[in-house]
């Protein structure tokens, strides 16, 4: 999908060969990952920009993904392949479906693989189409294939135009028989995947909260054992409740959960190198058996914390 496309003055492409240099990506967005396989990362991103909306075409990794959306005009997220695999807020969905929102939403995905999708972001001066029925809220629903194949090859023509072509872009004419191609197709899109109810809301509110909780806890205290029975009293649920949460909504174990973010925290402090130790970033984090740290964190990264921090201290990150 990538391998065809070369970036122009209409087209922005980028390829990011380790999680380092995908950060600021998300920094500017608002998003947080935590990936859950830094083995052969190859994240890339293609962004063409139309008179009154955005395109993002990304191709991600197996990560947990916490993303503030502000999209007072909309988006609309849909796959590009027919084998995505993600669960947002406890939901699973795959390719037969797409997502849409108007407003604000705080959305939280687990992708276990790498996916292909696109993300179109509308501008709030669109003119109203019928898309959206609900503010923050969002929403899933039915793609019908037909629809949905049309879509995803305006996207791919666009994104070629773009790169070979980018001059049709400096004029509003041409953008704009592009863009009403694809708002065209979206219009197909959502009317064919409207049912009665109009699509099925996201919403996972309980558990969501929970894993919140967890994730402002885990951040209070970050040298601190926790311990589920502990935490379960702590937000007055049961230790069943709060497990089944971090599994519906992280996809893995709460012990898992929290040893991951962890794990995570020491790297971003390694990877800033000057004068602490292994150990020092490691016990900041609720890591206190030196042995044990270190067989999670080459399990996790396939390289020893030293080499992060050499890394780290050469680098400056």
């Amino acid at each position: 999908m990538f391998d065809a496309l070369v970036p122009s003055s209409a087209l922005q492409l980028i390829g990011f060969a380790d999680v380092d240099a995908f950060r600021p990506i998300e920094s500017m967005e608002d998003a947080r990952s935590i990936p859950l396989d830094v083995t052969g990362f190859a994240a890339a991103r293609a962004v063409v920009s139309l008179p009154a909306c955005r395109i993002i075409v990304m191709r991600s990794f197996a990560r947990i993904l916490d993303a503030a959306y502000r999209m007072p005009g909309g988006m609309v997220i849909l796959s590009m392949t027919d084998d995505l695999q993600v669960n947002s807020k406890g939901m699973d969905l795959d390719a037969r479906s797409f997502v849409a929102l108007r407003g604000n939403d705080e959305c939280h995905f687990v992708e276990p693989q790498t996916n292909h999708h696109a993300m179109i972001i509308l501008s709030p001066g669109l003119k109203d189409r019928g898309w959206f029925d609900h503010a923050d809220d969002l929403r899933a629903y039915a793609a019908n294939r037909a629809a949905l194949l049309h879509t995803r090859q305006l996207v791919l023509d666009i994104l070629r135009t773009a790169s070979v072509q980018p001059f049709l872009f400096e004029t509003t004419e041409a953008a704009s028989h592009l863009q009403e191609g694809l708002l065209l197709a979206l219009d197909d899109l959502f009317r064919i995947g409207m049912g009665p109810d109009r699509g099925t809301s996201v919403q996972g509110g309980r558990s969501t909260k929970l894993v919140q909780r967890i994730d402002d806890y885990v951040a209070a205290y970050p040298t601190s054992p926790i311990y589920t029975a502990d935490l379960a009293g702590e937000f007055g649920v049961s230790v069943r409740t709060l497990s089944g949460a971090v599994s519906k909504v992280r996809g893995m174990s709460l012990h898992q959960y929290i040893r991951l973010k962890r794990l995570w925290a020491t790297r971003a402090r390694l990877l800033k190198g000057g004068g602490a130790s292994v150990a020092t970033c490691a016990r900041a984090q609720g890591f206190h058996h030196m042995g044990e740290f270190a067989a999670a964190y080459r399990a996790t990264f396939h390289e020893a914390p030293s080499d992060t921090l050499a890394r780290g201290r050469r680098t400056g990150l």
